[in-house]
């Protein structure tokens, strides 16, 4: 269980994911696993890894070409 840091409170972390088509590489989306507020972007980074695999087997036909750890309020995504 990830416990809450206090001084993060306020910003809500999220898994910022670039995925691709794997039949047409060149079509590509952003996507984003949002987390339990409290969780820091080390906690992020650290348990991340399921949570993509989670994904990738829900979304057949997509490869994640990159992903990172950012603001879940973050544009664009």
């Amino acid at each position: 269980m990830l416990l809450p840091c206090p001084e993060q409170e306020d910003i809500v972390v999220a898994i910022l994911l670039t995925v691709c088509l794997i039949g047409d590489p060149s079509t590509c989306r952003d996507y984003k696993i949002t987390l339990v507020p409290g969780v820091t972007l080390t906690q992020c980074l650290m348990t991340a890894p399921p949570h993509i695999a989670k994904w990738s087997e829900e979304h057949p036909g997509w490869h994640v070409e990159r992903w990172q750890c950012g603001n879940a309020s973050r544009e664009g995504i």
